[in-house]
C-alpha cells in the first residue's frame, strides 16, 4: 500500500466535508437580497428624477409607525418620478419587495384613459432593449382608484407599459402595506415573453392628468430569491 494513500484518503475527506460550506458561501443566491432602495437607513441616493410634468415633491422622513426613515412623496397636479438604474437578474432573484402607505386613494377617475391614469402610488421596473429602447417594456404596480386588485391594463399612453392593481380604493388607506411580486411571472403575464433580467425600477406619485393632490410614502425596496 502507498505509504501516503491515508494522508490522500483523509484529504479527499476533508474536501468533500467542506465543500458544502464552500459552496455555500460562493452561491451568489442562497437567501440573496439585493437592496434597491434602502430608504429606512436615511439613503436616498442613485435615484434620479424624471419629470412628466412639474415636480412630484419626494424626500427622506422618520415614520413614526415604523420609527425608522422612509420616502414621502406629496403631488399636486404634478407627475415626476425617481428611478433607478440597476440590473436584477430574475433567474436568481425574481422577488420585488417593497412597502407603501397612501394617506387617501384618488376618487373619480377611471384610470384606463389618459384622463385617468394618475396613482398616488406605483412602483415599477422597466426592461430596457432595443435600438433607442423603441422596444422597452415597463410593469407598473399601483394603487388603483377604480380597477380592482388583481386588474391588469394596457397604459392609456403606451402599449408597452402595462399596469397591475395590487391595491385598491379606501381599503387599508393610512396603513403601510408590504408586497411580494415574482416580476419575472408578471412580466411573462403581462407580455407574454419569458424577461429574465429588469434594468431600472422606479417609483411615482402622480396627479397630473386628474388634476388631484396626493401624499404618500415608500418603504425599503429588494430583490430577493423567494
Amino acid at each position: 500500500m502507498d505509504a501516503d494513500l491515508p494522508f490522500q484518503i483523509w484529504t479527499l475527506m476533508k474536501y468533500f466535508l467542506l465543500f458544502p460550506i464552500f459552496l455555500a458561501l460562493s452561491s451568489p443566491t442562497l437567501g440573496q437580497s439585493i437592496p434597491v432602495g434602502a430608504f429606512s437607513s436615511g439613503d436616498f441616493s442613485g435615484w434620479t428624477e424624471k419629470s412628466f410634468k412639474g415636480h412630484t415633491i419626494y424626500e427622506v422622513v422618520k415614520d413614526q409607525e415604523l420609527r425608522k426613515s422612509v420616502v414621502r412623496a406629496q403631488t399636486q397636479d404634478a407627475a415626476s418620478g425617481r428611478f433607478k438604474k440597476i440590473t436584477i437578474d430574475l433567474s436568481r432573484t425574481p422577488i420585488l419587495n417593497w412597502s407603501w402607505k397612501i394617506e387617501k386613494p384618488y376618487t373619480g377617475i377611471d384610470e384606463n384613459t389618459k384622463a385617468g391614469d394618475d396613482f398616488p402610488v406605483r412602483v415599477y421596473v422597466v426592461v430596457e432593449r432595443g435600438f433607442l429602447g423603441l422596444s422597452t417594456k415597463a410593469l407598473n404596480y399601483v394603487w388603483a382608484s377604480k380597477n380592482l386588485i388583481g386588474a391588469s391594463w394596457s397604459n392609456p399612453f403606451t402599449s408597452q407599459a402595462r399596469m397591475l392593481a395590487v391595491n385598491s380604493g379606501a381599503a387599508d388607506t393610512g396603513t403601510w402595506v408590504a408586497h411580494k411580486r415574482n416580476v419575472r411571472d408578471d412580466l411573462k403575464a403581462a407580455f407574454g415573453e419569458d424577461f429574465t433580467e429588469i434594468h431600472l425600477v422606479a417609483i411615482m406619485t402622480d396627479g397630473d392628468n386628474s388634476g388631484q393632490q396626493a401624499r404618500a410614502w415608500y418603504g425599503d425596496i429588494s430583490f430577493s430569491e423567494k
